[in-house]
């Protein structure tokens, strides 16, 4: 396809989501629909002179009511209940100058996944409360939408394009034109973060992730994650009739920009952390975090088979793979409450997954601390997330939970599998389901990475590649570049002659030679009877010391 400043990256992006501008557009719940087929990724289109909200609101608070009213069914019984809810919303907002932008968003997430509740139930008891519904798509309503314009005092910033499910824009994306050399998609993503995130941050306040392109290159980022940070998607298409892609853009977008995968990537493949006990952050998945983490979900939730090996190069970020894997894991209903358990081969290692897990405030975790306390939690049938070194089942006999819904994953897969380690882990939970991850696999005959957790279904052997090409074209691993340097040494052949050349005394022992150039030790008046070695340096034994010595060059019998 080919740009210009008519044809622009923008109306290329929204005719990517909502199949194209109509006049006939009507919003409702639902994906959109065209002659009874898909329009687009689903998003219905709507001008933002359209959407019922005044400059200075962040959210289209009409189309919030409404779907408050449908997804509760305590304030479709009182519908006045709505009011108090965006009252709540519309407070975290206001506040995001003083509480700050991370934490405002952290506060406006929980209303979002659904941890927050209101006294709507009989007697007052609280209620969760749906701000959208995850489990069917259908329920929520999609618009997209230009040039929102959102003002704050005599600031009044309009975004290129503005993605919102029931009224709150949870994705933000600034597209720059292609025909400029000197515009990249850099310049979108500083815009975000230097400009709207500081100028407007009310508008970031629901914001799952933004992104910035030029049309060539594709970037996302959360909200303050610094530029250099954002990364590309790089998913292939899942379904076989969307739209053709005909630039990486078209591919990037018409993965990630759809419906379901937005709100998987807002349910549980984003993350709050505290950054080196003080920095408060958000962190979202990568596209290789994303896919491998929902490969492993899948395997487990279709029950076979029960083991997959994750291959992802050093510095993929497969500690944060685990703990949106767990997570998911743990809230997945067809999994009935199961264990997850972190398995590491070292002590650093595993205070590095538990400073991951635990700065990120990953619910129900608990951390094993020694053979007798591994023993105890498995014994005591515990759902939770545990994390442990694999040591710890060295002297493990027999048994220890035989149930299904325990879920395995092994850092650093490559080693200890093949000894006794691995075998007492398997014997320990022999119905769990098996998962290594690893950068470097190992494929020999007495070592072999693929073998202990490849599935015959898996081409290759394995479910989930991210390799050192992907993770050098990504940023993720840095390049080695060698340069060439001359050293200066020169050797001095006369010095080493001339060492060579002087005279060596003979000491005894195993120590051979001793050179001349220092001053002898001094003659001792006493030895030992039976050291020989020492002989030469008593009058009484001289005579004794060159006798046993007779083959010896005079050279070595100088004083």
């Amino acid at each position: 396809m080919t740009f210009n400043e008519a044809n622009t990256v923008e109306a290329f992006i929204r005719d990517l989501l909502c199949g194209g501008v109509t006049d006939d557009t009507v919003v409702g719940p639902g994906l959109a629909r065209q002659n009874n087929q898909l329009a687009g990724l689903g998003w219905h289109y709507l001008s933002h002179h359209d959407l019922p909200r005044q400059p200075q609101e962040a959210l289209v608070e009409d189309h919030l009511r409404e779907s408050l009213i449908r997804l509760n069914p305590a304030i479709a019984a009182n519908p006045d209940r709505a009011d108090d809810v965006i009252y709540q919303l519309r407070a975290i907002i206001m506040g995001v100058r003083s509480d700050g932008l991370v934490k405002a968003n952290e506060a406006f997430a929980d209303w979002l996944t659904g941890e927050k509740s209101m006294p709507f139930g009989e007697n007052g008891e609280h209620v969760t409360i749906k701000l959208i519904d995850f489990d069917d798509l259908e329920q929520n309503q999609y618009v997209v939408t230009q040039q929102y314009t959102f003002r704050a005092g005599k600031t009044e910033k309009r975004p290129d394009l503005v993605l919102l499910i029931n009224g709150m824009p949870l994705v933000l994306i600034e597209a720059k034109t292609p025909v400029r050399s000197s515009q990249s998609w850099l310049d979108g993503a500083l815009q975000v973060h230097d400009d709207y995130e500081r100028n407007i941050p009310e508008l970031f306040v629901p914001n799952a992730f933004s992104v910035a392109t030029e049309g060539k290159e594709y970037r996302y980022g959360s909200i303050r994650m610094p530029v250099e940070s954002w990364g590309p998607w790089r998913l292939e298409d899942e379904d076989e009739e969307a739209l053709p892609s005909i630039e990486e853009i078209g591919k990037a977008a018409n993965s990630m920009l759809r419906p379901k995968v937005i709100l998987d990537l807002l349910a549980n493949f984003t993350s709050y952390a505290t950054h080196k006990g003080q920095q408060r952050i958000k962190i979202i998945a990568r596209y290789q975090q994303y896919d491998g983490a929902n490969k492993l979900v899948e395997r487990v939730i279709a029950g076979h088979p029960k083991k997959g090996l994750v291959w992802h190069f050093q510095g993929s970020g497969k500690s944060l793979l685990m703990l949106f894997a767990a997570n998911k894991l743990r809230l997945h209903p067809a999994l009935a409450n199961p264990t997850v358990m972190i398995l590491v081969d070292r002590i650093d290692l595993d205070s590095q997954i538990s400073s991951t897990f635990f700065a990120a405030d990953a619910p129900n975790l608990v951390k094993a601390e020694s053979r007798q306390d591994l023993e105890d939690l498995l014994g005591r049938d515990v759902r939770k997330i545990v994390i442990s070194t694999i040591h710890k089942f060295g002297e493990a006999e027999g048994v220890l939970n035989n149930r299904s819904n325990i879920v395995v994953l092994v850092d650093e897969a490559h080693r200890t599998q093949e000894g006794d380690l691995g075998r007492k882990m398997r014997e320990a939970l022999p119905n769990a389901f098996l998962f290594g991850l690893t950068g470097t696999p190992i494929n020999r005959a007495d070592k072999n990475t693929f073998y202990a957790f490849g599935a015959e279904e898996d081409k290759n052997g394995y479910m989930s590649r991210y390799g050192f090409e992907e993770s050098i074209r990504d940023g993720a691993t840095k390049e080695l570049h060698f340069e060439p340097r001359l050293v200066d040494l020169r050797v001095d052949q006369s010095n080493i002659d001339e060492a060579f050349d002087k005279p060596y005394r003979y000491t005894g022992g195993t120590g051979g030679a001793r050179s001349s150039p220092k001053a002898s030790p001094k003659k001792k008046k006493t030895c030992s009877e039976n050291k020989p070695q020492k002989w030469r340096y008593c009058t009484k034994h001289q005579n004794e010391f060159k006798q046993s010595a007779p083959t010896l060059p005079n050279t070595f019998l100088k004083k």
